[in-house]
């Protein structure tokens, strides 16, 4: 009997699950329904990269910037909205190939948030799948290593009074020994082989060594080897109900200026793992067109920014005693308060181009036109010394990038509009407080870090603040929500096992589905919640234990 019920199956559709997007959450999703029998198929918008395939340094934007439609094919998407500018990855592994590796559990606010303390003990539940997590992405619990970054960012905690909160960062890195090859050893050899980290800063163009742990190097390799199918350079546009039941998805090669390629697959059900920047983006449009007629008009509701700032100090020259860029991207923390946390951030040598977005820092307690005054005047004053700050000139060797992030209430809502004939999406001001266009607890936080900089090396150090912030928009790495967990379809888009409101064989597994902001880097929460939503699925062919949502 069961035979035949999985030879009129494979019959009726062409996978049992589709999966749109291969980041945290589609990758964890892939190996585990794939462990569990069923046939996957998985779309990814950008490349596959090899190690030897990513950057040298950033200013190599073809391999470095995602714009498909110019001919750069890179693992960092740039998206900007009114409220706010986003930085995304791109790539057969999502934003693990750009991001910092960095692996924080978030505190108690947030597994309390009120959009979702209700439907479960979410701290508890999730522990198991948090240490999963930990587990398949290697994460190093204290970062090894000690240089003048980790003693400047101890030193301006203690100098902001908050000693005690500063902390070695856990890191997703094989250290090994530097640049010695070495066989699989996380997964009993069953992983790729990997390479000891040369602590060369530039994790987040892409790690060139084999040292980072992408989920290239763990959940991705391993689902293939079990039979998931990965394509890379296609693009879903439509996912759209069947009459029949499951949906149909269709696919196109990604930047595409004609011969498309398009190509319809039928799934039984369908995972949307895109990025909260590419599900939200299909959400809306399948709800307007009639695709997914019966998405939660809450789509788009409780977007978050993780209330992120990205501030920083910058000397005038590089100082000749302090390897700055020497280490992985993020080595360290502290909270300024109970409810902001502050990492610093690095790239490794050369690669100087994000340092096109630091600006002189100004106030931001009033409007855009009097943020610009105080630039200018603050530039006139010592234009030598604001020109030896802003040039690009080994940036990364003279600056420190404070990431600041809180567990704040406030949120954006999305919704799509029409600009010059085309369908896009907007942002309004959302639940809780207004999304905050810049953090004066990120100010404080970069002045120390610059007056610890300067203290140390004896070089002339500044803070720094970012372009975008001067216009009232913030930068963001971690933009997430939109297509929350909630108890009903009137407060979010999917229930507590990521099945869409309206469409049970539909589901949202990424950072999309996050309710509130972590306040930390969200990756292993979003792992952790894709290790639960998956321990929940029944094997193929089993009745599911789940009740109908």
């Amino acid at each position: 009997m069961r035979k035949t019920e999985a030879a009129g199956r494979e019959a009726e559709f062409d996978e049992d699950v589709v999966i749109v997007g291969s980041g945290f959450g589609g990758s964890v999703a892939a190996l585990r329904l794939v462990e569990k029998g069923y046939r996957v198929r998985v779309y990814e918008a950008g490349r596959r990269f090899e190690d030897a395939d990513f950057a040298r340094t950033n200013w190599n934007v073809r391999r470095y910037l995602w714009a498909p439609g110019i001919g750069c094919y890179g693992i960092q998407r740039i998206h900007r909205l009114p409220h706010v500018m986003i930085l995304a990855g791109a790539g057969v592994g999502g934003g693990s190939l750009n991001y910092a590796n960095t692996l924080y559990q978030p505190g108690a606010a947030f597994f309390t948030d009120p959009q979702w303390r209700e439907i479960a003990d979410w701290e508890s539940e999730l522990a198991p799948h948090y240490a999963t997590a930990k587990r398949m992405l290697g994460v190093v619990e204290t970062y090894p290593h000690t240089g003048p970054v980790e003693r400047i960012m101890a030193g301006a905690a203690e100098d902001l009074g908050v000693g005690d909160t500063f902390r070695r960062a856990p890191v997703g890195v094989w250290f090994g020994r530097p640049g010695e090859r070495v066989a699989d050893p996380f997964f009993g050899g069953e992983g790729p082989e990997r390479t000891g980290c040369t602590l060369c800063g530039n994790c987040m163009v892409g790690c060139r060594v084999g040292a980072k742990n992408t989920l290239m190097k763990n959940y991705l390799p391993l689902a293939e080897r079990r039979g998931a199918v990965i394509e890379a350079l296609r693009t879903v546009t439509e996912v759209r109900e069947l009459p029949e039941g499951g949906f149909a998805v269709t696919t196109q090669r990604s930047g595409a200026w004609i011969r498309h390629g398009r190509h319809t697959v039928h799934a039984r059900q369908v995972v949307l793992a895109a990025g909260t920047w590419g599900t939200q983006q299909l959400l809306h449009r399948m709800r307007r067109d009639g695709a997914l007629p019966r998405v939660s008009s809450a789509i788009g509701r409780l977007t978050r920014t993780n209330s992120e700032a990205l501030d920083g100090a910058v000397a005038t020259r590089v100082p000749a005693s302090l390897e700055l860029a020497r280490g992985v991207a993020i080595t360290t923390s502290f909270h300024v308060d109970e409810r902001t946390h502050v990492e610093n951030v690095r790239y490794g040598p050369g690669s100087n181009l994000m340092g096109a977005l630091a600006s002189i820092l100004v106030p931001g307690d009033s409007g855009i036109a009097v943020r610009l005054l105080r630039l200018v005047a603050r530039a006139v004053r010592a234009p030598v010394r604001q020109l030896r700050l802003g040039s690009l000139r080994r940036w990364s060797e003279r600056g420190i990038i404070a990431l600041v992030m809180q567990t704040e209430d406030n949120s954006l809502t999305l919704s799509l509009r029409r600009r010059w004939g085309r369908t896009v999406m907007t942002s309004a001001q959302g639940h809780g407080g207004p999304n905050p266009s810049h953090l004066p607890q990120a100010h404080r936080a970069a002045e120390a870090i610059a007056a610890r900089m300067q203290q140390e090396s004896g070089v002339p150090a500044e803070a720094r603040g970012s372009w975008p912030e001067v216009f009232g928009i913030p930068l963001t790495a971690h933009f997430l929500g939109g297509a929350v967990i909630s108890d009903s379809p009137d407060t979010g888009v999917v229930d507590r096992y990521h099945r869409v409101w309206g469409h049970p064989g539909l589901h949202v597994v990424d950072g999309a589905a996050v309710p509130a902001n972590p306040g930390v880097n969200p990756s292993l929460t979003i792992t952790a919640l894709a290790e639960r939503a998956m321990s929940y699925w029944p094997r193929s062919g089993e009745v599911d234990p789940r009740p109908a949502p």
